[in-house]
C-alpha cells in the first residue's frame, strides 16, 4: 500500500511538474506579448496587425499637437486635411483644401473660420483626423470594404507618410544633394522645403489631359510677357519624371489649355465678352468628366490649370468648381480679385523676348551699382501714375522714366542699380520682379493685394523690399534707411534665389519649373481624395 500510494504520489507530483515545465514558455510568451504589444503593435480582436495604410493615419494624427497646429512647419504646414469623397451621393462631403499657406500667411484658426464660412454657400464639410488620446494608440475598425485598398488608398498613404517626413525635416540634419541644399533666410524652412521638394521628386505625378487640339490646347506662347504658359505646358509634356500616362497613379491632373491662345483665337477683339473664352473652359470639363472619373471624383479639387494672362482668373469663372476647387496657378495673383492663397499658385511672369535666358543672367557686385533706384515704363494702372507723378526726372538717386533716353539700355540701367522698381501694373503681377532678380538687382514691390511668387517656400522680406502706395512719395527715405551693410546681404541673397526663377530647356531641378511643380505639390498634401464609388 505504502509503495502504491507512494508510486502514485510520485506519478502526480511528475504530471504537475510536467504541466508546470510546459507551461512556462507560454507565460513567458503571453508576458512579453503584454509588455511589447501596446509600444510596438497595433492589435485588434482578430489577431492581425492593422494595415500599414492605417499605421500612416493613426501615426499621423497623433502627432497633430497643438503647437503643431497653430506653427505647422513653417509656411509648409499642412496639418488641416481636407477630405474630398467620391460618389455622387456624398457631394456635399467634397471641399477645397486648406492652409497650403501662401502670402498673406492665414492662421489655421483663421483660415478654418474662413473656410467654414465659404462652406456655408459650396455645402462641404471639413473632417479633422482623429487624435489618440494620450500615449495609446488609435486602431480604426476596418470594415471589409475598408480592408481592400485601392490604388488611390496607397497614394493617400504615401502623401500622408510625406507629410509627415516634411514636418518632421526642421529638426534633423541637412539632406545632402548633389546639386543644391537651400539654406539661409531667403526661405522660410530651408529643411522642410528641401525634405519636401526630395519628396515630390521620388513620388510627384501628373496626369496631362490629351483630349484637345492645338493651338488653344497643348500649346503657348515662348517668346513674350506671356512666355511661361507655353514654356510650362511644353515641359510637362516632355517630362519624363513626373508625367504619367497611367490616372490611376497621378496625384493631379493637368488641363493644358492657353488662356493666350484663347484671347487671340477664340476671344472676338475689342468685344469685352469673355463668353467664347468660358464657353471653350466650360466644354473641355464637360468632355474630360464624361471620359474620365476624376474630375466628378473631386470635383476639381486635385486638377490644377495654368495661366499667365490677366485673363487667367476670368477663364477659370468658367464653372464653380474650376475657381472654388482646383489649383489655379497663376501670375494674376490678386487676392481682391478671389485668388485664394490657401490653394491657389502665384507663379513668376518672365518675358522671354528671344525665348531663353541667355544674356539676360549676372550683374555686378552690390559695391559697383551707383544708382540708387531705377524704374522705366509707361502709364499702366493707378501705381505708376502716383510713381511718376511724385519721382519721374526729379532725382538723380531715384531713376523713374517713361521713356529711357536714345542709347540707353534698359538692362544695362538695371545692372547699375542697387533697388528695382516693380509697381503693378493694371494687374498686380510684373515681369519687372524676375528681370532685376536676373541681373542681381534687389526688386522693391510696389502692389497692392499681391501674393508673390513662390510664397510659401521664399522669404521675400529678406531679398526684397515692399512698399505700400501711401508710401511711394516717401521712397528714397525708405530705401536711404537701409544700411550698407544689409544691403549688401539683400543683393547676395538674391543672387541665391535666382535659380528659382530661371527658365531652362529641358528644366533642371529647382528652377521655374520645378518650382511651380513643387507649390502644386504642396497643395495637394492639404487634402485627401477618397473614392467612394
Amino acid at each position: 500500500m505504502a509503495t502504491g500510494k507512494w508510486n502514485c504520489s510520485t506519478s502526480n507530483a511528475s504530471s504537475s511538474l510536467k504541466l508546470l515545465v510546459s507551461m512556462v514558455p507560454l507565460i513567458l510568451i503571453v508576458g512579453l506579448v503584454f509588455v511589447l504589444g501596446s509600444g510596438f503593435c497595433n492589435w485588434d480582436f482578430t489577431g492581425k496587425s492593422s494595415p500599414l495604410f492605417w499605421s500612416s493615419v493613426s501615426s499621423s494624427a497623433s502627432s497633430f499637437d497643438g503647437k503643431q497646429r497653430s506653427e505647422g512647419v513653417l509656411d509648409l504646414r499642412s496639418e488641416a486635411v481636407v477630405e474630398v469623397g467620391g460618389s455622387e451621393k456624398s457631394k456635399e462631403n467634397k471641399a477645397i483644401m486648406i492652409n497650403a499657406s501662401s502670402s498673406p500667411t492665414i492662421p489655421v484658426q483663421e483660415n478654418m473660420q474662413t473656410l467654414q464660412q465659404s462652406n456655408e454657400s459650396l455645402n462641404v464639410s471639413i473632417p479633422w483626423p482623429k487624435i489618440a488620446p494620450g500615449n495609446e494608440t488609435y486602431v480604426p475598425l476596418l470594415t471589409k470594404k475598408q480592408q481592400k485598398f485601392s490604388i488611390l488608398d496607397r497614394t493617400e498613404a504615401r502623401l500622408l507618410r510625406a507629410r509627415a517626413a516634411i514636418r518632421e525635416a526642421r529638426n534633423r540634419s541637412e539632406i545632402q544633394d548633389p546639386d543644391y541644399i537651400p539654406v539661409g533666410p531667403m526661405y522660410r524652412n530651408a529643411k522642410a522645403f528641401h525634405r519636401s521638394y526630395i519628396e515630390m521628386e521620388k513620388q510627384f505625378k501628373v496626369f496631362v489631359y490629351e483630349e484637345g487640339e492645338p493651338p488653344v490646347f497643348h500649346n503657348g506662347p515662348c517668346k513674350s510677357i506671356y512666355s511661361m504658359e507655353g514654356n510650362f505646358i511644353h515641359a510637362m509634356e516632355m517630362n519624363d519624371k513626373f508625367r504619367t500616362r497611367d490616372s490611376e497613379k497621378a496625384h493631379v491632373f493637368f488641363l493644358p489649355f492657353s488662356v493666350v491662345m484663347m484671347v487671340r483665337f477664340v476671344y472676338i477683339r475689342d468685344s469685352h465678352d469673355f463668353g467664347p473664352i468660358r464657353k471653350t473652359v466650360t466644354d473641355y470639363i464637360n468632355v474630360i468628366g464624361e471620359r474620365y472619373p476624376y474630375w466628378n471624383r473631386s470635383l476639381g479639387a486635385d486638377h490644377f490649370m495654368l495661366a499667365c494672362h490677366d485673363w487667367g482668373p476670368e477663364a477659370s469663372f468658367s464653372t464653380p468648381y474650376l475657381h472654388k476647387n482646383s489649383i489655379r496657378v497663376l501670375c494674376n495673383a490678386n487676392t481682391s480679385e478671389r485668388f485664394n492663397p490657401a490653394k491657389d499658385v502665384s507663379f513668376p511672369e518672365i518675358n522671354l523676348q528671344t525665348g531663353s535666358i541667355n544674356g539676360f543672367l549676372g550683374g555686378p557686385s552690390a559695391s559697383k551699382r551707383s544708382v540708387l533706384a531705377f524704374f522705366a515704363g509707361g502709364l499702366h494702372g493707378h501705381i505708376r501714375a502716383v510713381l511718376l507723378e511724385h519721382w519721374e526726372n526729379k532725382d538723380e538717386d531715384i531713376q523713374v522714366r517713361q521713356y529711357l533716353p536714345k542709347g540707353v539700355s534698359y538692362y544695362a540701367m538695371l545692372r547699375k542699380s542697387k533697388f528695382c522698381l516693380c509697381p503693378s501694373g493694371y494687374e498686380v503681377a510684373s515681369p519687372r520682379v524676375v528681370e532685376a532678380i536676373y541681373t542681381g538687382c534687389v526688386p522693391v514691390l510696389i502692389s497692392e493685394h499681391y501674393v508673390p511668387p513662390f510664397n510659401d517656400v521664399l522669404n521675400w522680406k529678406s531679398f526684397s523690399v515692399e512698399i505700400s502706395l501711401k508710401d511711394i512719395p516717401n521712397l528714397k527715405q525708405i530705401l536711404m534707411s537701409i544700411s550698407p551693410r544689409q544691403y549688401i546681404r539683400m543683393q547676395r541673397r538674391v543672387e541665391k534665389i535666382r535659380r528659382h526663377f530661371e527658365v531652362h530647356s529641358p528644366p533642371k531641378r529647382f528652377d521655374v519649373f520645378h518650382m511651380i511643380l513643387h507649390s502644386v505639390w504642396l497643395r495637394r498634401l492639404n487634402f485627401r481624395v477618397n473614392d467612394d464609388q
